[in-house]
């Protein structure tokens, strides 16, 4: 039987002391849901300016990834949480010149996007995902 093995890393904001920044078991991967959050500093960061937040969340996302062992490539799915949907668009432009610009094989992961309330005021965006290594 596989092990669950919590993924940590300083490149990515500290977890609340209720869950982990992200779990491995066998080749799966599971991100939390991360935010617009400075890693030094654990401040949130962009307030309004949801191109930047969503920049932001994604490089969290891509630090626990590669602090599990995996790549960007190994991405397959990632779930964004917008407070507006008037944001969506501004969102989906940042979005695709993050992920194109890091998924070097061109297969882009699938994305769920949905709207809702996120734990902050100041937070635009959240984003996990999952990655599954070969």
């Amino acid at each position: 039987m596989t092990a669950k093995i919590r993924v940590s890393t300083d490149a990515a904001p500290a977890p609340a002391h209720t869950f982990s920044q992200g779990i491995r078991k066998g080749p799966f991967v599971q991100v939390s849901g991360q935010g617009p959050v400075d890693p030094k500093t654990n401040e949130y960061l962009f307030p309004g300016d949801v191109a930047a937040q969503t920049t932001r969340t994604l490089e969290n996302v891509k630090a626990i990834v590669e602090a599990s062992g995996a790549t960007f490539d190994d991405v397959v799915m990632l779930r964004v949480y917008l407070t507006k949907r008037e944001d969506f668009s501004i969102m989906n432009d940042a979005y695709g010149a993050f992920v194109t610009a890091n998924t070097t094989s061109g297969i882009l992961p699938s994305r769920t996007t949905v709207f809702t309330g996120l734990p902050r005021e100041e937070m635009l965006v959240e984003i996990d995902g999952i990655a599954i290594v070969d």
